[in-house]
């Protein structure tokens, strides 16, 4: 009886926990495709295949679902992982990284996150900071840690490597980013990347690689 009960309540959960992917999958597709004001709970509940009555016993209201599926984007994209090899060359790693930060931010999918979290981030400035940290800030630390790596082993000299990280992302977003997340152009190509990447590179090495007198004391 017991071992029922218990067999009952797993496949209950398990049954409540796909219901609820299957709103969540419904409502990013009518999110990312409407923004926060476009999109209804009657429009998300029918993308999702439910009934309003359904979709409220999962959610209280719209602020709730879309909290939820910007946390989900935010942990998603912010998981990405860029290789960061210790043992490679220093502008062969800038160049994996440039070009592996301009595609998570200039692909579809994570520019209509952007673009929607941009918009309501004013009125709910608690979503837009968590996406910034998740996403933009955990990138930017991890590689920030790695260009101080490369100082105390003394192929860059950098005083400041979070902003040297910062700028180093600027410059490979220069004529990419913000033509496309404002729709004036179409997601970028790998050719277009990687002569943007690589201009960047260059510059971030004319400043920041150490030459012969920096040598520094032991």
């Amino acid at each position: 009886m017991v071992e029922t009960q218990a067999a009952t309540s797993v496949q209950g959960h398990d049954e409540d926990c796909a219901k609820r992917r299957q709103i969540i999958k419904g409502a990013r597709t009518v999110f990312l495709e409407q923004g926060f004001d476009g999109a209804s709970m009657g429009e998300i509940a029918r993308a999702a295949g439910v009934s309003k009555g359904t979709l409220y016993v999962y959610f209280t209201d719209k602020n709730s679902l879309f909290c939820e599926i910007i946390e989900q984007e935010s942990i998603a994209q912010g998981m990405l992982s860029f290789d960061f090899m210790p043992e490679r060359d220093i502008e062969t790693t800038l160049k994996v990284f440039g070009t592996a930060y301009i595609k998570l931010l200039c692909n579809p999918r994570g520019a209509s996150a952007i673009r929607t979290v941009m918009a309501i981030a004013e009125r709910m400035p608690d979503i837009g900071r968590r996406y910034y940290e998740r996403v933009i800030a955990n990138s930017l630390g991890r590689f920030a840690r790695y260009l101080d790596q490369q100082v105390k082993s003394g192929t860059l000299v950098i005083d400041n490597c979070d902003l040297a990280a910062a700028q180093f992302t600027k410059l490979c977003q220069a004529t990419l980013f913000l033509p496309f997340i404002f729709q004036m152009t179409e997601t970028p190509s790998s050719e277009r990347i990687a002569e943007v990447v690589d201009s960047a590179t260059r510059m971030f090495l004319a400043a920041y690689r150490a030459k012969p007198d920096d040598a520094r004391p032991s």
